[in-house]
């Protein structure tokens, strides 16, 4: 696609800074949820946020795998529903604000609820700027799980709790466990 230029072959100004609008609308629309820009097609568009979101989601599994496998077959869709309309923070943040958001809304997973302390305990994180290193002792609390760090090491104290498990015949083995194969 090319625009009018001027005699010494460049682009205008005026059409540099409509693609360049044009282009922002088109971010939006992919990541953040915007409306969609004039001239394309809507199936397209939609297959195109949902394979960014995907792309997304697995990053953000990178840097937070408990979260994901604790959410297990429902990390895709989970993800997706809180990241549509918000545009992207890096994936540990996105990662640390889901897990805050669901830490909220009482849903964290037990081992997600662990690695949320750890990294409260770790590094300083308002929400706003990139996260940072705590010079200072500090504790991190997630669903029931605490964490301290000290010197720069980082200990869980207390686990999660986590549901009773359920299987077998329900007869305790030697050890006390219901749960046997």
């Amino acid at each position: 696609m090319t625009g009018p230029r001027d005699d010494s072959g460049r682009r205008s100004s005026g059409d540099v800074g409509g693609l360049a609008q044009r282009q922002a609308e088109l971010v939006a629309t992919l990541v953040a949820g915007g409306p969609p820009p004039p001239g394309f097609a809507p199936a397209q568009l939609a297959a195109t946020r949902a394979a960014l979101r995907r792309k997304r989601a697995g990053e953000v599994a990178r840097h937070w795998p408990l979260l994901a496998a604790g959410l297990g077959a429902a990390w895709s869709t989970t993800f997706a529903g809180w990241a549509a309309g918000r545009p992207t923070a890096g994936s540990l943040r996105d990662g640390w604000d889901l897990a805050r958001a669901m830490r909220e809304q009482g849903a964290l997973p037990p081992a997600a609820a662990e690695e949320l302390a750890v990294r409260e305990a770790r590094l300083r994180y308002d929400g706003l700027g990139a996260p940072r290193p705590r010079r200072m002792p500090a504790v991190g609390r997630a669903g029931g799980a605490v964490s301290v760090q000290i010197a720069g090491r980082v200990r869980l104290l207390r686990p999660a709790s986590r549901p009773p498990a359920v299987g077998g015949d329900g007869v305790s083995d030697a050890a006390g466990s219901t749960l046997w194969i």
